[in-house]
């Protein structure tokens, strides 16, 4: 269960910075971090590929440790 929750606050951390890290579509949160800065020095579509490969992974395991985590605590007792 610890480990459960460990997962959990360094996937939810992990995935906030992926997301941020994403290319602005339209002067978002990412514009005020260097959004802009970025996409002009590696606007790479294989780059932005696997950037979201990489997301939509930590995403399902975080959503995993969430449903664990649920599960656990209604079947512990």
């Amino acid at each position: 269960m610890v480990a459960l929750q460990v997962l959990l606050v360094i996937g939810g951390l992990f995935l906030t910075l992926l997301i941020l890290m994403h290319k602005a579509q339209g002067g978002g949160i990412s514009d005020m971090f260097g959004g802009s800065v970025s996409s002009t020095m590696g606007g790479s579509s294989v780059a932005e590929r696997n950037l979201n490969r990489i997301t939509i992974s930590v995403a399902l395991v975080w959503f995993v440790c969430i449903v664990g985590l649920g599960l656990i605590e209604r079947f512990a007792g």
